[in-house]
Protein backbone atom coordinates (compact mmCIF):
# COMPACT_ATOMS: atom_id res chain seq x y z
CA UNK A 1 0.00 0.00 0.00
CA UNK A 2 2.95 2.21 1.04
CA UNK A 3 4.67 1.49 -2.20
CA UNK A 4 1.18 2.36 -4.21
CA UNK A 5 0.78 5.72 -2.58
CA UNK A 6 4.31 6.69 -3.37
CA UNK A 7 3.62 5.89 -7.36
CA UNK A 8 0.14 8.09 -6.94
CA UNK A 9 2.02 10.61 -5.36
CA UNK A 10 4.45 10.65 -8.49
CA UNK A 11 1.85 10.81 -10.91
CA UNK A 12 0.51 13.92 -9.74
CA UNK A 13 3.12 15.69 -9.67
CA UNK A 14 2.64 18.60 -11.56
CA UNK A 15 6.39 18.45 -13.28
CA UNK A 16 6.12 14.68 -13.80
CA UNK A 17 2.66 15.22 -15.99
CA UNK A 18 3.97 18.27 -17.61
CA UNK A 19 6.98 16.38 -18.71
CA UNK A 20 4.78 13.08 -19.91
CA UNK A 21 2.57 15.53 -21.56
CA UNK A 22 6.16 17.19 -23.74
CA UNK A 23 7.37 14.35 -24.64
CA UNK A 24 4.45 12.54 -26.06
CA UNK A 25 3.35 15.57 -27.67
CA UNK A 26 7.45 15.47 -29.50
CA UNK A 27 6.88 12.03 -29.94
CA UNK A 28 3.52 12.30 -31.70
CA UNK A 29 1.51 15.09 -32.41
CA UNK A 30 4.57 17.33 -33.06
CA UNK A 31 4.72 18.99 -36.99
CA UNK A 32 8.43 17.50 -36.71
CA UNK A 33 7.54 14.30 -34.96
CA UNK A 34 9.79 11.24 -34.84
CA UNK A 35 7.69 9.81 -37.52
CA UNK A 36 8.30 11.91 -39.81
CA UNK A 37 12.05 12.59 -39.03
CA UNK A 38 12.19 8.78 -39.63
CA UNK A 39 10.61 8.59 -42.83
CA UNK A 40 12.94 11.35 -44.10
CA UNK A 41 16.42 9.64 -43.30
CA UNK A 42 14.70 7.08 -45.25
CA UNK A 43 13.74 9.17 -48.25
CA UNK A 44 17.80 10.75 -47.94
CA UNK A 45 18.99 7.13 -48.48
CA UNK A 46 17.12 6.66 -51.30
CA UNK A 47 17.94 9.47 -52.90
CA UNK A 48 21.05 9.08 -52.10
CA UNK A 49 21.72 5.81 -53.31
CA UNK A 50 19.98 7.19 -56.62
CA UNK A 51 22.20 9.90 -56.99
CA UNK A 52 25.13 7.27 -57.05
CA UNK A 53 23.31 5.41 -59.74
CA UNK A 54 22.65 8.31 -61.84
CA UNK A 55 26.34 9.52 -61.45
CA UNK A 56 27.30 6.02 -62.91
CA UNK A 57 24.75 6.36 -65.74
CA UNK A 58 26.42 9.60 -66.71
CA UNK A 59 29.97 8.70 -66.28
CA UNK A 60 29.45 5.55 -68.31
CA UNK A 61 27.47 7.71 -71.15
CA UNK A 62 30.01 10.18 -71.10
CA UNK A 63 32.52 6.96 -71.95
CA UNK A 64 30.35 5.87 -74.49
CA UNK A 65 29.77 9.08 -76.23
CA UNK A 66 33.71 9.69 -76.33
CA UNK A 67 34.05 6.26 -78.02
CA UNK A 68 31.02 7.04 -80.11
CA UNK A 69 33.49 10.39 -81.08
CA UNK A 70 36.35 8.59 -81.88
CA UNK A 71 35.53 5.60 -83.86
CA UNK A 72 33.60 4.70 -86.61
CA UNK A 73 33.20 0.94 -86.20
CA UNK A 74 31.78 2.04 -82.86
CA UNK A 75 29.01 4.20 -84.55
CA UNK A 76 28.17 1.16 -86.62
CA UNK A 77 27.93 -0.93 -83.56
CA UNK A 78 26.07 2.19 -81.74
CA UNK A 79 23.45 1.65 -84.63
CA UNK A 80 23.18 -1.97 -85.13
CA UNK A 81 22.68 -2.99 -81.57
CA UNK A 82 20.42 0.17 -80.45
CA UNK A 83 18.43 1.23 -83.71
CA UNK A 84 18.92 -2.04 -85.38
CA UNK A 85 20.43 -0.27 -88.69
CA UNK A 86 21.85 -2.86 -91.10
CA UNK A 87 23.43 -2.86 -94.45
CA UNK A 88 21.97 -2.93 -97.49
CA UNK A 89 22.98 -6.90 -98.24
CA UNK A 90 21.87 -7.70 -94.95
CA UNK A 91 19.17 -9.28 -92.98
CA UNK A 92 18.16 -8.86 -89.64
CA UNK A 93 16.73 -11.03 -86.85
CA UNK A 94 15.29 -9.66 -83.98
CA UNK A 95 15.17 -12.57 -81.28
CA UNK A 96 13.77 -10.82 -77.75
CA UNK A 97 14.97 -13.15 -74.72
CA UNK A 98 11.65 -12.94 -72.22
Amino acid sequence: MKQFSGILSILKNKYFIASAFFIVWMLFFDPKDWGLIRARENKLVELNESEEHLTKMIKDTRTELGLLKNSAQTIEKYSRENFYMKKDNEDLFIVKTP
